[in-house]
């Protein structure tokens, strides 16, 4: 396993444990896990903020959305993804007053902080790296990358 995906699972066990990560340390190593819900406006134009939202940590939608993102770090680190997560409605976040989930939802926000999709079920790193990929923004950063190799 190489250093940089021991990195990166170090950080999501970390965060499923308890430990969290404000948005400004956020880094390009690694997506990074927040336990504590940072406002969306901290990521414009630097990271695709993924958001799930459940009303118990034990809800197995929600186990099952961190499962599938943690399989796949290497492809969220790759679209600037960060994973925020809220798994207590009591305290009523701004983000949940913001998007309003009801019970299980994965929100993709983009880097210009819109939102691009809201899923009521688990979804895969492969298809919601697909539907990023579609981005223009996305686009012209892999124009970019081309262009530096």
């Amino acid at each position: 396993m190489s250093t940089s995906v021991r990195h990166g699972l170090a950080v999501v066990f970390a965060a499923l444990l308890g430990s969290t990560a404000s948005a400004d340390e956020v880094t390009e190593e690694a997506p990074v896990f927040l336990t504590d819900p940072a406002p969306i406006e901290s990521f414009l134009w630097t990271n695709r903020p993924v958001i799930v939202f459940a009303d118990s940590p034990a809800d197995p939608r929600f186990i099952e959305q961190i499962s599938l993102l943690e399989e796949q770090i290497d492809a969220l680190r790759e679209r600037d993804v960060v994973v925020l997560t809220d798994t207590d409605p009591a305290a009523k976040s701004d983000l949940r007053t913001e998007l309003r989930p009801r019970g299980f939802m994965m929100v993709l926000i983009g880097k210009d902080g819109g939102v691009k999709l809201r899923k009521p079920f688990p979804w895969d790193v492969r298809e919601l790296g697909r539907v990023i990929d579609k981005m223009p923004m996305r686009q012209q950063e892999i124009r970019d990358r081309r262009g530096d190799e």
